[in-house]
C-alpha cells in the first residue's frame, strides 16, 4: 500500500461539487477513514463582479464539475468517493484513476509550499535561474504569497526590474 496520499480529480454532476465535497468529507467522518483520505477541496477563486454600477466579490468555482481529493487509492477508499451521492467517477481510464503529478499540483495551486528566503528588501542577491541567471542584483519587492521577488539589476549601465520565483535567487555572502 502507498504511504503517500496523491490527488485526485472527481467528476461529479454540474453544481454538484460542494454537495459532493460535503457528504464525502461526512462519509470519512463516520468511516473514521482520515489515514486514507486527508483533504478534499472544491477549488475556488474570489472574483469582484460589477453589476448594476455596483462591486461586489464573488466565489467562484475554478473547475465547475470536478472535486479534488487527496487520498491513497485503496479499492476501499475507491469504492467510497465512486459512490458519493452526485459523483460520476474519478477522472482517467475508467478501471484506473490516475493521480496528478506534483507539476499539475503546482499549477493547480492545491497545496501552498512556503519557500523560506535568507534575504530581504534592499540585500544583494545571485541570480541562479531564469534568463539572467549568474548576474547580480538588488531585492526591491518580495511577495511570498505568489512566490515572486523583484530584484535590480545593472545591465549596459541602466537598472533593470527582473520578476523572478524565490527559489531563483539566493543571497550574496
Amino acid at each position: 500500500m502507498p504511504e503517500e496520499a496523491k490527488w485526485y480529480v472527481v467528476h461529479t454532476y454540474s453544481g454538484y461539487e460542494n454537495k459532493v465535497a460535503s457528504n464525502l468529507e461526512k462519509t470519512v467522518e463516520n468511516r473514521n477513514l482520515h489515514d486514507l483520505i486527508p483533504e478534499i477541496r472544491v477549488p475556488t477563486e474570489t472574483v469582484t463582479e460589477i453589476k448594476d454600477n455596483k462591486k461586489r466579490e464573488v466565489e467562484r468555482k475554478i473547475f465547475p464539475g470536478y472535486v479534488l481529493v487527496k487520498m491513497i487509492l485503496t479499492d476501499e477508499s475507491w469504492y467510497v468517493v465512486r459512490n458519493i451521492r452526485g459523483c460520476t467517477g474519478f477522472v482517467g481510464p475508467s478501471s484506473k484513476p490516475i493521480p496528478l503529478t506534483d507539476e499539475e499540483v503546482a499549477k493547480l495551486g492545491v497545496e501552498t509550499r512556503q519557500v523560506e528566503v535568507s534575504y530581504g528588501v534592499g540585500d544583494s542577491v545571485h541570480i541562479t535561474g531564469g534568463p539572467l541567471e549568474g548576474f547580480v542584483g538588488t531585492v526591491t519587492e518580495i511577495d511570498s504569497e505568489k512566490n515572486r521577488v523583484r530584484v535590480t539589476v545593472s545591465m549596459f549601465g541602466r537598472e533593470t526590474p527582473v520578476d523572478l520565483e524565490l527559489d531563483q535567487a539566493e543571497a550574496v555572502d
